[in-house]
């Protein structure tokens, strides 16, 4: 059922807007690959639904573009003021906004110690945008709903425009993008009735491994944004050192993971894991056998693996938005959340 907040049509509006980011950043590959060329790692400077945005590009630039990836502590930075030796270094600050301020000191930061800077931002004249070195400007267009969903995505684009670029990719299988972002989008019903058997939960555990880690870190942030949900975003391995003693009968498990790759069997066998100690273990995407051995499941993407988190989000932000409603909680405006958030940078966070 089509709803009328803002968070629902922004989520609609998503294969259009990564498509026109696309177009806009792939006449950009030669500058990326030259400010690139002598870099040998990847420095991801986030905040947020940004950061996890990072969590992808730090698995695509290390596995496919073949350069170290690493997150950064903006407050290394903003905080303790350290010095680092960063030659060699790529710095790629991604930010909606473009104008968070710890983000940008962060990225001024990289530059002193030595970096090469990217700005990721959906603001073209924006301070982050401004300052660095390359900005990859994406083309979601206004957001309204707090909760981020088409810049999400769209920085995503961008990451995979990144990777393949340091990897000497073939930027064509960037094609596929948008039009799976489309099939995604054909969730709703089933995001929406998934979503009615999730009113109970007050808690969950979602969790994901490889590339779709960050589609798991996502999913958990929203769920705590749009449905107040206290929601545990938790990779493969982290969930099985320890905090897997915490899914049981009354706290159910979202388990995302892509089509293909090496990771899926264990993503298969940590659902059967799941429901065997009672759980309600929800799907997002995998194969047949992944949907199989879940209690229920979205349909994901046919994406190869590493491509696959852009379009993977889609049914998790239907699921979102329509669980919100069901809970009536308004998902455009959560309490205590503004569109750009602040971070005092001697807070130490």
């Amino acid at each position: 059922m089509t709803t009328a907040t803002f968070m629902r049509r922004e989520i609609e509006e998503q294969p259009e807007a990564v498509a026109r980011t696309l177009d806009a950043l792939r006449p950009l590959a030669g500058d990326l690959r030259r400010l690139a060329a002598d870099c040998r790692s990847v420095l991801f400077i986030a905040r947020g639904s940004s950061d996890n945005a990072a969590v992808y590009g730090q698995y695509l630039c290390t596995v496919r573009g073949g350069r170290l990836g690493t997150l950064a502590s903006p407050s290394v930075a903003t905080s303790y003021r350290a010095v680092v030796d960063l030659t060699g270094v790529l710095a790629v600050a991604v930010s909606q906004s473009g104008a968070t301020e710890e983000i940008v000191e962060a990225m001024a930061w990289a530059r002193r110690c030595g970096a090469r800077t990217v700005a990721v931002t959906n603001v073209s004249g924006s301070p982050l945008a401004t300052d660095a070195d390359l900005a990859l400007v994406t083309q979601a267009g206004h957001e309204r709903a707090v909760p981020a969903t088409k810049t999400y995505t769209t920085q995503l684009a961008s990451l995979a425009v990144l990777g393949l670029v340091l990897g000497d990719g073939d930027l064509s299988e960037l094609d596929a993008i948008p039009d799976a972002v489309a099939d995604a989008l054909t969730a709703a019903p089933a995001a929406e009735a998934l979503a009615e058997r999730m009113t109970y939960v007050d808690r969950l555990v979602v969790s994901g491994r490889g590339y779709a880690s960050s589609t798991a870190l996502e999913v958990a942030l929203k769920l705590k944004e749009a449905c107040y949900v206290s929601a545990s975003g938790l990779s493969y391995a982290d969930l099985l050192h320890g905090p897997i003693a915490v899914v049981d009968p009354a706290t159910p498990a979202v388990l995302v993971a892509a089509a293909d790759g090496p990771v899926l069997p264990g993503m298969i066998a940590l659902s059967e894991r799941l429901a065997g100690v009672g759980a309600h273990v929800y799907g997002i995407g995998g194969s047949p056998a992944f949907a199989a051995a879940c209690r229920y499941a979205l349909p994901g993407t046919t994406l190869p693996e590493h491509l696959a988190p852009v379009a993977l989000i889609v049914p998790g932000q239907l699921m979102v938005e329509a669980l919100a409603r069901a809970k009536g909680i308004d998902p455009d405006a959560p309490r205590g959340l503004r569109k750009v958030t602040q971070t005092d940078s001697r807070d130490g966070a």
